[in-house]
């Protein structure tokens, strides 16, 4: 039975990590193919804005009712999101897609991880998440080359055949949740939940509370309105005197306010467990997370547009390049999980991470010049990724280590609202820089030939790599690329530079055998 288990969460990962592989390198071409190019910050923000207010309600799920329930519901989420991408005949439809996927995907991610820490040690928990984690070397090589193949063919089967595969895959790890739920409600391990006595409306009122669905919404609302003007509202003084931009604003902000006032005066039950942040360590490593993902967010989402702009890369070996991290931290986190196993502490390999982190990005300033060969990004990548996977590791391992075992999930939730916020605020930050400075930069370099057409070729990759390498026309593109990343870099390298701060926050605590349960899989 464990081997099963292991297994079914083992291919559950596999089969997310090889579907967001090939639709990460399809995602420029969808939208470009809808003229809406620029438009891919925004559907990260919103994707992150929405994961980050489904953590906690999914984490009240898996401890208020069960692990399966919770399961089977971001299950369904992401088979709901690949379909609507699959079959959107417009990019308002592909928009909603990506958040019912987003949310689906970070769910069930998530409730691996949950499940994963029900089975293991405190002190192992890091190799467990190595384990788990390992598909990303496997899909990192097939993913980028199946993703060519499905542009070539029909890129919505790249999102179709997952729709039909991921069920497959789903079921026999949900029938386990539920044979193990049973099994410890006939051996008293776990009370069975009783029928209550509530009418339908007063179901429906409890778990609005319980839920905080109140908070859910202000907060979701208030941070896509706030952010999303900051990406979609373009460089002229008129765009940001136009009544939307300014509605959006002032209602992203007063939602904004409103969901503190809620939570801190009239949430029965908060959408956070504010009880959790007095803990120095996860605040620490919530600090830790937000200013990665920030960081990150802010370049990445062009990278492999710049990538085929500015080196002429196939979609195939941009894909490798920008799979770096997973290949090489994939590997590099059975290192860091056997390092905490073996000294039963965490806090010296963030010492060692957090600057290393900051100089490989800090270096892809330097290099983000088209006259810079590609080797060097290259090598600025295997240094994010030694980074960036020793981060991750030890900011779920220190959340676990400060919280008990029935917190686990709570405070794993926690860290991932932090980190989609942070995710969010970066791709802001990313769309807010590509539309305020990719098309002026094209206006000013594009030769004469070329200036009319700047629209289209801001709004399309295939409209880019149709002038050919060495021409004038490709050269202005390339240069208004390496303008705007290297923007993006400077604003990403400045946020981690707070991360030398947050480090320190973190308490190094002694990881034991026996501070939490092994083997509670409800």
């Amino acid at each position: 039975m464990a081997d099963f288990r292991v297994t079914s969460m083992w291919l559950l990962y596999f089969i997310n990590a090889f579907q967001s592989s090939i639709t990460a390198n399809l995602s420029a071409y969808v939208t470009s193919g809808f003229e809406s190019h620029s438009l891919i910050p925004v559907m990260s923000v919103v994707s992150s804005v929405m994961s980050a207010a489904t953590y906690m309600p999914l984490a009240k799920i898996l401890n208020l009712w069960d692990r399966s329930i919770g399961f089977l519901l971001m299950a369904v989420f992401m088979v709901i999101g690949l379909v609507l991408s699959a079959t959107c005949t417009n990019i308002a439809i592909y928009c909603a897609s990506q958040v019912f996927y987003s949310i689906g995907f970070s769910g069930i991610t998530f409730s691996i991880d949950v499940i994963t820490a029900d089975t293991s040690t405190l002190r192992d928990r890091g190799l467990a998440f190595a384990f788990t984690s390992s598909p990303y070397i496997i899909t990192a090589f097939a993913g980028p080359a199946a993703s060519e193949h499905f542009y070539a063919f029909n890129w919505r089967w790249a999102y179709g055949c997952f729709a039909i595969i991921l069920p497959v895959i789903a079921t026999p790890m949900f029938i386990l949740l539920r044979y193990n739920r049973n099994k410890a409600e006939r051996k008293g391990l776990l009370q069975k939940r009783q029928r209550s006595d509530r009418t339908l409306m007063q179901s429906i009122v409890f778990y609005i509370i319980e839920f905080d669905l109140l908070g859910v919404v202000l907060l979701a609302a208030g941070l896509v309105l706030f952010l999303l003007p900051f990406t979609i509202a373009g460089s002229t003084e008129n765009d940001w005197k136009s009544a939307s931009i300014i509605t959006m604003l002032v209602i992203g902000v007063v939602c904004l306010v409103a969901f503190a006032l809620a939570e801190r005066f009239l949430a029965p039950v908060p959408f956070l467990q504010w009880d959790i942040l007095t803990s120095r360590t996860v605040l620490g490593a919530c600090l830790l997370d937000v200013s990665y993902q920030i960081a990150y967010y802010c370049w990445n989402g062009y990278f492999t547009s710049y990538l085929q702009v500015v080196y002429g890369q196939s979609i195939t070996t941009a894909g490798y390049i920008n799979s770096i991290f997973d290949v090489v931290s994939g590997v590099w986190l059975f290192g860091v999980g056997f390092l905490t196993r073996r000294t039963s502490r965490f806090r010296w390999l963030l010492f060692c991470a957090v600057p290393l982190y900051i100089l490989g990005v800090g270096l892809m300033i330097y290099f983000r010049k088209p006259n810079w060969p590609v080797g060097y990004t290259i090598m600025c990548q295997v240094f994010i990724a030694f980074a960036g996977g020793t981060m991750i590791i030890c900011q779920q391992v220190a959340v676990m280590a400060a919280s008990d075992h029935n917190n686990v999930a709570g405070a794993l939730a926690f860290l991932g609202v932090f980190g989609s916020m942070g995710g969010a605020v970066g791709s802001s930050i990313s769309g807010a820089i590509w539309t305020h400075t990719l098309p002026d930069a094209l206006k000013r370099l594009l030769p004469e030939s070329a200036k009319a057409d700047w629209q289209k070729i801001y709004e399309s990759l295939d409209v880019q790599l149709s002038y050919p390498r060495g021409t004038m026309a490709r050269h202005a593109i390339s240069l208004a690329y390496a303008v705007a990343q290297s923007k993006m870099l400077i604003a990403g390298t400045a946020i981690m530079a707070l991360s030398l701060v947050w480090m320190f926050v973190i308490k190094d605590i002694r990881l034991t055998k026996d501070v939490q349960t092994k083997g509670v899989l409800f």
